[in-house]
């Protein structure tokens, strides 16, 4: 005979001086016992807004294993504040006639009231979670507003250091003397109208120019141009972003050509990084620009100006694979198609950005064609 038992859950997602813990927890729970045995689950730093929980998904296997009597938690928003996943949730209680007791709410979930109870709990379980959410989501865009560094590493080029925005704690980006050096001739080489990721790439590599102790690549370069935290911000930056659809939260007097920029995501925005800046914050930051308003706008431009290739321009197999390497660096080579459509082996190391020089153009099919003849030819 299958004996259920008594199971307790616990969940606390923050621990901090004003939150219970997952200890209280549990003795208020055992309290509800009277002295009973039981089995407890419980998860630390896991959110109640679903049921992605390892030890939540535990206790769910144990009641579709028949062996759970009664599931007691200390408050009901402790096992969910989802009203979606709490009507699941007690969809899965009533089939395998599973008691729901909250030990400092009192519900009764074997009465149609108590039932009930239970739901507008969970409702206004819910409510509270999606306020906490807009007042941290409205405090995040307050601090956006007045130029604050919102938490996460300086860009390449910066340190941060502690200082004080109106009596208010936080850090400020400081030029790393090096880096920044570095910044200004990422900036100066791609203003040259023929100048290319690769051609940056493959100049930091033969350098020996690494950044962050790595190797330049496309997708970081890319990045690093487009961002206006370098730019020494004037009156032609102003207007610049204002035509882009941007919301600029100073005045056009505050651009001075001093400063760099943050420009944060609004709150609905759908991201279009080249076409449009539209729904974007700009805010004129504390911090000093590190290259020349004119020479950040060649660079944006030239890049608003770069045809786009989309995801599936990827290699093609051939009998080749494999076989064929660079003779500059003895990487491998890979087969890649041109916006036109043509199929033609590049070298791996190039393709990378990195620092070969590349094996010229060399067509596919004629390639693969004299290799053919070059192999069954009776020597």
């Amino acid at each position: 005979m299958n004996i259920r038992e008594d199971y307790i859950y616990a969940r606390q997602s923050v621990d901090r001086k004003d939150s219970i813990s997952i200890e209280s927890q549990i003795d208020f729970c055992k309290y509800e016992l009277k002295g009973g045995s039981c089995k407890i689950f419980k998860d630390k730093g896991y959110s109640g807004k679903n049921t992605d929980r390892p030890e939540f998904q535990k206790l769910l296997d144990e009641i579709r294993k028949g062996k759970v009597r009664r599931v007691i938690v200390y408050k009901l928003d402790r096992i969910s504040r989802s009203i979606l996943d709490f009507a699941n949730m007690m969809e899965l209680f009533q089939e395998y006639d599973v008691e729901f007791v909250s030990s400092t709410e009192k519900f009764d979930t074997s009465t149609p009231m108590g039932r009930a109870m239970l739901n507008i709990c969970i409702v206004f379980a819910q409510l509270e979670r999606e306020t906490i959410q807009k007042c941290v989501t409205d405090a995040y865009y307050s601090r956006c507003l007045k130029g604050f560094h919102m938490s996460g590493q300086a860009p390449y080029g910066f340190r941060l250091e502690p200082t004080t925005v109106e009596g208010i704690r936080t850090k400020m980006m400081v030029p790393d003397p090096v880096a920044a050096d570095h910044v200004r001739l990422m900036f100066e080489m791609y203003a040259e109208p023929g100048t290319s990721f690769g051609d940056i790439s493959r100049y930091f590599e033969e350098n020996d120019i690494k950044v962050h102790g790595k190797s330049l690549f496309r997708p970081f370069l890319s990045q690093l141009l487009r961002n206006p935290v370098y730019a020494q911000a004037d009156l032609e930056l102003y207007e610049f972003f204002k035509s882009q659809g941007a919301a600029v939260v100073n005045d056009a007097a505050d651009f001075v050509g001093t400063n760099g920029c943050y420009l944060y995501q609004g709150r609905d925005v759908k991201e279009d990084k080249d076409r449009s800046l539209k729904d974007q914050i700009l805010v004129i930051a504390p911090h000093e620009g590190l290259v020349s308003s004119d020479t950040w706008l060649k660079c944006r431009k030239k890049l608003m100006a770069n045809i786009t290739f989309q995801n599936g321009r990827k290699a093609r197999n051939t009998w080749l694979a494999g076989k064929v390497k660079c003779g500059k660096c003895g990487y491998a080579l890979k087969v890649t198609r041109n916006p036109s459509g043509y199929e033609y082996l590049r070298c791996n190391k190039r393709s990378d950005h990195k620092g070969c020089p590349g094996c010229g153009t060399l067509r596919k099919v004629e390639f693969e064609q004299f290799t053919f003849i070059f192999l069954t030819m009776p020597w």
